[in-house]
């Protein structure tokens, strides 16, 4: 019954709610979501380029999506909880639309990549490396994990620093919303 609930107040909100940044997507904030602080104004994200496994790739080729954009690191705890759950909710909604962006922040060697994803059961995620944290120190990232939503125009609108669990309600509704454009 409380799912049932849950689902109906969320589908409430984003059928009926005239979504802001500075009201709306706020508006659907709950449990780990309340730490997602959203922004006034959008903010510009500079384009930086990091490693692919095909070789440099920047978040320009993600323009046009709603992009959830994910800094982690091989050693950080935390991530290897919160991963699991973006894989989730890119499952969920990844596509033409929607982005769920990891990018491995410092020195993280492919292989060891490649065994935490394998180790989390993470299958739908790209496997990005910023070896310098050129992107993170553009973007002003002093730990970690830390979870940026950017907006069709590849703007910083939201930004989360912990960890979250990114396939509940909460982010689910937000990520509805956003892709819904709806803010």
């Amino acid at each position: 019954m409380k799912i049932w609930l849950t689902a109906l107040l969320y589908t409430g909100l984003i059928a009926t709610a005239n979504l802001s940044l500075a009201g709306g997507i706020a508006d659907l904030r709950d449990g780990d979501l309340r730490k997602l602080v959203v922004h006034e104004e959008p903010k510009p994200l500079e384009n930086v380029t990091f490693d692919g496994p095909e070789g440099p790739v920047s978040l320009d080729m993600y323009r046009g999506q709603v992009v959830v954009l994910n800094f982690w690191a091989l050693w950080c705890a935390p991530c290897r909880e919160e991963m699991p759950t973006l894989d989730a909710l890119n499952g969920e909604y990844g596509g033409e639309d929607f982005a769920v962006v990891t990018l491995a922040t410092g020195p993280n060697a492919p292989p060891a990549i490649d065994r935490f994803f394998e180790e989390t059961g993470v299958t739908g995620l790209p496997k990005y490396r910023d070896p310098n944290s050129a992107l993170a120190r553009a973007s002003g990232v002093l730990g970690l994990p830390v979870t940026l939503i950017l907006n069709r125009e590849g703007q910083e609108i939201a930004r989360l620093t912990g960890t979250a669990d990114w396939h509940s309600d909460s982010a689910r509704a937000i990520v509805a919303a956003l892709i819904a454009g709806e803010s």
